[in-house]
Formats: structure tokens, sequence, C-alpha cells
């Protein structure tokens, strides 16, 4: 409801969600676009993935192999991406959270 009882204008209403649409859209592209690393061990272990939390790359330095601790590095690995996924969590929060709370903003939608 609108306040003072008026009807929502369909027409501006269609507009701001066909925006918020195209903006949702352009964020999501952005993100998938954009690389964040994530790293465990001090550095000995480092990941890449996409905004989006698509894996790109995964880089091992030479000193954390290790043929009789294999269990180690992997427990590197999975740190190290875990880490890059955190990185990619908060850059959709910084580019998606501001056109989610735009959705509450929209009378006679419901959002």
């Amino acid at each position: 409801m609108i306040p003072g009882g008026g009807q929502p204008n369909m027409q501006q209403l269609l507009q701001q969600a066909q925006k918020m649409q195209q903006d949702l859209a352009k964020a999501q592209q952005e993100l998938a676009a954009t690389l964040v690393d994530g790293q465990a061990g001090g550095g000995l272990v480092k990941a890449t993935v996409t905004g989006a939390g698509e894996l790109r790359a995964l880089e091992i330095d030479p000193k954390a192999v290790d043929p009789e601790d294999t269990e180690t590095l992997a427990d590197l690995i999975v740190a190290a991406v875990q880490a890059a996924n955190d990185n990619a969590q908060q850059l959709q929060q910084t580019k998606l959270g501001p056109l989610a709370q735009g959705m509450g903003g929209m009378p006679g939608l419901g959002f």
C-alpha cells in the first residue's frame, strides 16, 4: 500500500523492477569476471576464485609438498580455497547487497 491510500503506478513499478533486474545482471557479470585470492600456510598455498565462487587457479609452493605428509597439503588447499570463497562472498555482499536492499523500497510488490 502507498501512504495516503493511493494505488501504486504500475508502469513506474515495472520500470523500477526492470532497472533492478538489469542492475542485478550487470553486477552478476562483474562478479563472474572479478578474481579474488585466498591463501593458507603463510602463502604456501594460494587459491584464486571468481567473485561468483568458481575456482580458477591453485598455486602450491614446492616447500608445501612433503610426500610423507599429503594430509597437511590437502588441509592447506582446503583452507586456501575456503579463504578465497570467503573473499568472494564479501565481494558479493558488497556488489549485490545494495541491489537487494533496493527491492525493499518497491511498494505494492511485497518485496
